[in-house]
């Protein structure tokens, strides 16, 4: 029963806001890599599928879509398939956006099923097998890996300096 849990979660993980490295890094954790793999490659294969269907049916989610690439990606709907697999790997790109260009290549849900189905493979395997090595991994690792995640973040947080505008302007006596 878990494994049909597992990929009806990545269905629900679009509407629950959760990110799709996370779940794929579970299913490695879980299941293993292998079938940790297959599993999140149904899971993601059948979120794209509902993302076909669902888009139809909302004409605000599609308009969402649009503005979201004019002030991010800036593609205008235009990525091939292969772009499309690697920018799957990078965890920041909104998945359905993804989904949304793979729809305007496509002309028929065919078309749009295989492309979303090759462009989850490599998302499905890196992810899985990183949360399959994870496991695996000692306390003191895992607490080495966290505290240098840790310190990049706080290394590479945006700084910013704040002045008043009364010390920078001061006023001069005549």
């Amino acid at each position: 029963m878990a494994p049909i849990m597992f990929v009806l979660f990545h269905v629900l993980r679009q509407l629950l806001f959760i990110p799709v490295a996370v779940v794929c890094l579970a299913g490695g954790m879980l299941f293993g890599p292998l079938l940790g793999s297959v599993l999140s490659l149904m899971g993601l294969w059948l979120s794209s599928v509902v993302f076909y269907f669902m888009i139809s049916k909302m004409p605000s989610l599609q308009k969402k879509l649009e503005r979201l690439d004019e002030r991010t990606l800036k593609f205008g709907g235009r990525i091939n398939v292969l772009q499309a697999s690697v920018l799957r790997l990078i965890p920041f790109i909104h998945f359905q956006l993804l989904n949304f260009y793979l729809m305007g290549n496509s002309r028929r849900f065919s078309e749009y099923a295989k492309a979303a189905l090759w462009t989850n493979v490599p998302l499905a395997f890196f992810y899985t097998i990183f949360g399959h090595s994870i496991a695996s991994f000692s306390i003191e690792m895992g607490l080495i890996i966290l505290v240098a995640l840790a310190g990049l973040i706080y290394f590479m947080r945006e700084k910013k300096v704040v002045i008043k505008w009364s010390h920078f302007f001061t006023h001069s006596e005549r």
